[in-house]
């Protein structure tokens, strides 16, 4: 089973301009925040309406413009686990599951429910209202909730952006042992880029309202095809770039590299950290501007030589141990290789 999306809708000044299939897997969609990804799950789960386009799940069209098609989002069969959870407050644990239950007697009902209880680990916390339960405990009876209404797809909004960072890492592998067994397309929405790499096998990314092509997660990752695209991989370093006389010229830098020019045309070259190095035998000379010290790694801010007033420095990183300060002459080598022409 597969879902289909294309459709825009506009909000003010902001256009949202959503097109992917996700397969029957799972999918990142990253991008920064306010790029859409929010905006699509809610039109997806039909809370909100498009301005035009499709959205098909399988073979049930769930919402379509030109036949008038928008199914109400307790028809859609789609499971939706809000940033924060969307519990209803005044309802205990039980309670809330129960309403994801949809069909069957009462017996069959509480069948199900003690399934779930199980199944999430919430014994013993039956009878207790969400503002009596950690982060993680409401997140495990959000689940429990939407997968009782048996979805055939599963929408994810930065399901850890609620929690404090030292809980992230078992909530996740919880989360993904959790959807193992899933059998439907999963769209994990993020601005993290490792989350997704650990979860998910294929990635769209968003800008500014707009999905690009879906790839496979290691290939966004090492051959990035756009300047966001890049940002999202943790590329941080970024120049103007042009071809001339074969080379790749940096204006702001007054440096031309002997790296390939392809067919493709480019306006900006993305250096990756594992793409630069300090060497003493390096091709570039550079001076340190600034030395930002980190918990795990220092960051150096390196002009190089012979570049314009006011230029991008490039940044890289060092060794906690390493006691270069500004002002201190450096050389860096860069793996041509690794660099990236958007």
């Amino acid at each position: 089973m597969s879902l289909f999306v294309d459709i825009e809708k506009k909000l003010g000044v902001f256009h949202l301009r959503s097109q992917f299939e996700a397969p029957d897997e799972t999918i990142a969609l990253l991008g920064a925040s306010g790029c859409g990804k929010s905006m699509t799950l809610k039109c997806i789960a039909g809370i909100v309406t498009p301005d035009r386009g499709r959205i098909v799940l399988g073979d049930r069209v769930l919402f379509d413009s030109e036949k008038k098609i928008n199914l109400p989002p307790q028809q859609r069969k789609v499971g939706y686990l809000f940033q924060q959870y969307a519990l209803f407050p005044n309802m205990s644990v039980e309670q809330n599951i129960l309403c994801g239950i949809r069909s069957g007697d009462k017996a069959e009902k509480r069948r199900v429910l003690a399934e779930k209880i199980r199944m999430f680990r919430l014994e013993g916390l039956e009878k207790k209202h969400p503002a009596q339960l950690s982060g993680g405990q409401q997140q495990r009876v959000a689940l429990a909730r939407i997968l009782c209404s048996e979805p055939e797809a599963i929408l994810l909004d930065e399901p850890f952006s609620a929690l404090d960072s030292y809980l992230k890492w078992n909530l996740e592998i919880e989360l993904a042992d959790l959807l193992a067994t899933f059998n439907g397309p999963i769209l994990w929405v993020s601005h993290d880029r490792d989350e997704c790499y650990r979860n998910c096998r294929s990635v769209c990314v968003m800008e500014n309202g707009r999905t690009s092509e879906v790839t496979p997660m290691d290939e966004m990752i090492r051959h990035p095809g756009s300047v966001s695209a890049a940002r999202l991989a943790g590329c941080k370093n970024f120049f103007a770039a042009e071809a001339k006389d074969g080379k790749v010229y940096l204006p702001e830098w007054n440096v031309a590299l002997p790296l390939a020019v392809t067919e493709k045309p480019f306006t900006m070259l993305g250096i990756p950290d594992n793409a630069v190095t300090l060497s003493e035998s390096g091709g570039m000379a550079c001076t340190v501007c600034r030395m930002i010290p980190g918990v795990e790694e220092n960051i150096l801010l390196l002009r190089p030589e012979g570049s314009a007033e006011g230029a991008p420095m490039l940044r890289i990183t060092v060794a906690h141990e390493s006691d270069l300060q500004a002002g201190a002459a450096v050389r860096v080598a860069l793996d041509y290789s690794k660099l990236l022409l958007l």
